[in-house]
């Protein structure tokens, strides 16, 4: 009896069943269908519905104000807005994707809602031309639309996500067209729209790039819509024919002439399989074959198509129309004995306590795992809760004695049926079939939910299926702050985290910033506090101007890069010695920022290091920025930039001279300033740019080789140069200029401090043996004479030298150094001998 009953709700269209279970029973009052727009939003979405201002109509005890309503499928009320916006008459009104209404008025601005009725700016514009030209209809599609104008011109937007609307090529219309269809991109070769438009007796394929005209002698057509593959379009002809063709025209697939030439207010596919079309009082549902299936109503209504279906809209019901599925068939048809329908009657028996249903099962029992998954299935498609149950019990029975099938099966079936009774109740409105669920995904129905402000479904759902919840209680807590502006912050703060805390890894910082955008700057900084994460801590409490507190928790973190985004952020908003003020007391950022400021900003440095009393450091900079400036490219021929280096370092002697730890500094500055101005003045003298920057040894050599002893004299006298140092000096420098006359007679003036081996060392260097042998003999030491001979090759006097020193170890040298010359060696070798027999003696 279950099962005729069940099949009796069944209309047969050929061979296929079709049925019509009611989903809600509307819970709105006083609705007309017929006096308004009315948008509604594809797999369960919500209902938008607005005065239909093209219309003359009674307003009873209602406003003249008119009023955009938006409802759930249940027709439970949502939200409402008075409708005031310039631009003409409401063209049109659609969902997109991501359940935002879509409103365009006849100057082509484009207004946007969410669920809520809260405008989402900004507007979008179609352009100048729609606005001149004034939109007349327009079709929408997934997230875009196409308009037409006065003009009979047509406009696009591809995409409200990223709108930029575009101009079609201009189909050249001297009559407003019949209807218009679009093919959506995604089905198209080229990637771009296609919109079909109905003229006379053909139909204008209209792209961005150009006109196509197809479907030569097919019309007049005055309606048409495209199947959702793309591949198909149902056409509604003025002789009343339903035409079925290929979206290219290649080929009719079926044709059906209806009784009525009066076109169609709606015309709509039923999934893949049939086309429904609605006049005032019927709705006619024609397949490729048999005869039609027809449905009596008294009331407007709107077709909602689905992927699986199509939802029906009255003033008083919402009815789901969709092809019975092979599995239901098999399980409630008449007089069914498949595997399945014998299951479910065995668990019939069952329950009576019959001993048919052990005979049911003996039956089925190499069918078993398809009758279990038949009724799953079936099950997973039913809307009715009772039959949802008797449907998994006979899934369960039958698993019982089926070891080949795979448990989980049924635990999956039962959570998605779970998660959908729970959304399709009717203050939740979501009436999803489990194909509409699967396209839609859980991720998405979760989302809906949260933007439907139902966080606890949401929450459990979530919780249910092993979703993440941070994306619920974050919203929830964000909608919380918003709707709480009466509540203390410490009260509300309470309620916050307590919810917040059951998501571990929240990020408290989203929170904080919610609630800063809102004015709860004091609740912003309670909750930044409860925010583990430094990097996402730290910016929030500078945007709500917690500056001290972020310098405090960068500096925690140890991350130098939120340290130095607090200093930046510190110094510009601060003057400058309250930030000195600031950073002294830490550390860390103390050090950054001299860093920083170091190689980039010395003058800011200075000041605070100043403000701070180092004075020393102060100083170390101006020494630094005396040399920076010593290597300009300007600063040479006694360039007038020397001045200022000069004055840079005795601000510095002066600051090394208040700090009783830095006397070898101050001295060291106050000695280059002096040596600094007198190179200068020797360059400006000389007009040669080669002492500035030179050391005291190397000034004095340079004057002497320039042949200026009286500047060198002056050097020595300046800064005290030792006599044994000004000798080194001045020999190598007249060696340099290989003034050997000169040198001589400075050797002559008196006994040299530093003896006669410079002189040597210097003659041959410079490859003069004759002047070396001139202060050779004047050596005291023999080993030395014994060497410098040796440099010179004079291996016999270097010998005699040897011989006189009495050293055994310098002969053996001075061997090495003869090794090439045999007689020289000899000579060694005797002297050796010589010195070894008079040691043994």
């Amino acid at each position: 009896m279950a099962s005729v009953s069940v099949a009796a709700e069944w209309q047969l269209l050929y061979s296929r069943y079709y049925r019509k279970p009611e989903l809600y029973q509307m819970q709105w009052k006083h609705i007309d269908l017929s006096r308004n727009k009315v948008a509604c939003a594809p797999l369960g979405g919500p209902i938008a519905i607005i005065r239909d201002d093209s219309k003359i109509v009674q307003l009873y005890a209602e406003s003249a104000l008119r009023k955009l309503r938006i409802y759930n499928s249940a027709g439970l009320h949502l939200s409402d807005t008075v409708w005031k916006h310039p631009g003409g008459r409401l063209v049109g009104m659609s969902w997109t994707e991501d359940q935002t209404l879509v409103c365009i008025v006849q100057d082509g601005t484009v207004y946007k809602y969410n669920i809520h009725c809260d405008l989402i700016e900004p507007n979008i514009s179609m352009g100048k031309e729609c606005f001149e030209q004034s939109v007349v209809d327009c079709v929408f599609w997934g997230n875009g639309v196409v308009c037409i104008t006065e003009s009979n011109q047509l406009f696009c937007i591809p995409d409200f996500a990223n709108p930029q609307p575009c101009k079609l090529a201009d189909p050249n219309l001297e009559e407003f067209p019949l209807c218009m269809a679009v093919i959506e991109p995604q089905y198209t070769m080229s990637g771009n729209v296609e919109v079909l438009v109905g003229v006379a007796d053909h139909v204008l394929l209209v792209e961005e790039d150009g006109i196509q005209q197809v479907g030569d002698g097919i019309g007049p057509v005055q309606k048409m819509v495209v199947s959702r593959n793309g591949k198909l379009l149902a056409l509604f002809t003025h002789d009343g024919r339903l035409l079925v063709v290929s979206t290219d025209f290649s080929k009719i697939i079926f044709e059906y002439n209806c009784e009525s030439a009066l076109p169609p207010e709606q015309l709509a596919w039923c999934g893949m399989d049939s086309v429904l079309l609605y006049w005032d009082d019927m709705l006619l549902m024609v397949g490729p074959y048999g005869d039609p299936v027809r449905y009596i109503y008294d009331e407007p209504t709107v077709l909602i198509p689905e992927c699986d279906g199509v939802r029906i809209l009255s003033n008083t019901i919402m009815e789901f129309l969709q092809r019975v599925p092979d599995s239901t068939v098999s399980i409630f048809k008449i007089g069914s004995t498949s595997p399945a329908a014998l299951l479910y009657d065995a668990l019939d028996h069952f329950d009576r306590r019959s001993s048919k249903a052990d005979e049911n099962l003996r039956l089925i029992r190499s069918s078993l795992p398809e009758a279990v998954e038949a009724c799953i299935d079936a099950a997973g498609h039913e809307f009715d809760v009772s039959r949802q149950r008797t449907l998994l019990r006979a899934a369960s029975y039958g698993q019982t004695f089926c070891s080949q099938f795979q448990r989980d099966r049924l635990q999956e079936i039962c959570k998605t049926l779970r998660v959908l009774n729970a959304v399709r109740h009717h203050e939740i409105g979501i009436p999803l079939s489990i194909q509409q669920y699967k396209v839609l995904t859980p991720s998405v129905l979760v989302g809906r939910l949260i933007n439907s402000h139902n966080h606890l479904l949401a929450l459990r759902i979530s919780e249910y299926l092993g979703m993440n919840q941070e994306v619920v209680i974050m919203h929830w807590a964000c909608t919380k702050i918003t709707a709480s502006l009466s509540i203390p912050d410490a009260a509300l703060l309470e309620v916050l985290l307590d919810k917040l805390r059951l998501c571990k890894g929240i990020s408290y910082a989203a929170v904080a910033s919610h609630a800063d955008r809102n004015g709860r700057r004091k609740l912003a900084a309670m909750l930044v506090e409860h925010e583990p994460r430094s990097y996402k801590q730290v910016p929030l409490l500078l945007s709500i101007g917690e500056e001290d507190t972020a310098l405090m928790k960068a500096s925690e973190s140890g991350d130098t890069d939120l340290v130095y985004l607090v200093l930046f952020h510190i110094w510009q908003k601060r003057p400058a010695l309250e930030f000195f003020g600031t950073i002294q007391a830490r550390p860390l950022a103390r050090d950054l920022f001299i860093s920083y400021a170091r190689c980039c900003n010395h003058e800011f440095l200075k000041d605070f290091f100043l403000s701070t009393g180092q004075l020393q450091d102060v100083a170390f900079l101006l020494w630094k920025e005396s040399w920076e400036l010593g290597n300009n490219p300007m600063a040479s021929r006694g360039s007038p930039l020397h001045g200022p280096r000069i004055k840079l370092i005795e601000k510095a002697q002066s600051l090394f001279t208040e700090t009783k730890e830095h006397h070898f500094e101050s001295k060291a500055a106050e000695e280059h300033a002096k040596l600094l101005r007198l190179q200068h003045e020797l360059e400006v003298t000389t007009k040669q740019a080669i002492f500035v920057d030179s050391s005291i040894s190397d000034t004095i050599r340079t004057c002497i080789v320039l042949g200026n002893h009286r500047a060198a004299m002056k050097v020595r006298t300046e800064f005290k140069v030792s006599e044994k140092r000004w000798y080194w000096l001045k020999v190598f420098a007249l060696a340099t200029i290989r003034d050997w006359d000169a040198l001589e007679k400075f050797s002559k003036e008196k006994r040299p401090p530093i003896g006669y081996r410079p002189f040597v060392e210097a003659c041959i260097d410079a490859d003069e043996k004759g002047e070396a042998l001139k202060y050779i003999p004047k050596l005291s030491d023999p080993r030395e004479r014994a060497e410098s001979y040796a440099r010179i090759g004079m291996a016999k006097e270097a010998a005699e030298a040897a011989s006189q020193a009495k050293d055994g170890e310098l002969l053996g040298r001075l061997k090495l150094t003869f090794a090439q010359n045999t007689a020289a060696s000899s000579i060694f070798d005797t002297l050796r001998d010589r010195l070894s027999f008079q040691g043994m003696s």
